[in-house]
């Protein structure tokens, strides 16, 4: 359980990262630049960790930026009114059925 809760929040603070990457306009703006480098680090600290405690890498990849990619198009929604057209939808929907395949395929630690 802890390994999925740790993959989740990996998620999150690479969402977040990738949102500050939007808003450091090109690294030129300290304070997102940091959140930049200081999410991205966590995100990858917290990848490692799940790999540590037995979750195959094949697995946490496909989790990590599958949902990575979802939620930062929902974020782009939300806050930067970025529209998610049927193709982009489409594309998302496809994404996560991938997802959803490497898990149930993989014969790795679930």
């Amino acid at each position: 359980m802890l390994k999925w809760f740790l993959l989740g929040l990996a998620v999150l603070v690479e969402v977040f990262a990738t949102v500050c990457l939007k808003l450091s306009d090109g690294l030129t703006r300290w304070l997102p630049a940091i959140g930049v480098i200081a999410g991205y680090g966590l995100s990858f600290f917290l990848d490692a960790q799940v790999v540590r405690l037995g979750l195959s890498i094949t697995i946490v990849y496909a989790v990590w930026s599958g949902g990575g990619i979802a939620l930062v198009a929902l974020a782009n929604r939300v806050f930067f009114a970025e529209p998610i057209g049927l193709g982009m939808a489409a594309g998302l929907a496809l994404i996560g059925a991938g997802v959803v395949l490497v898990c149930t395929g993989s014969h790795g630690t679930a």
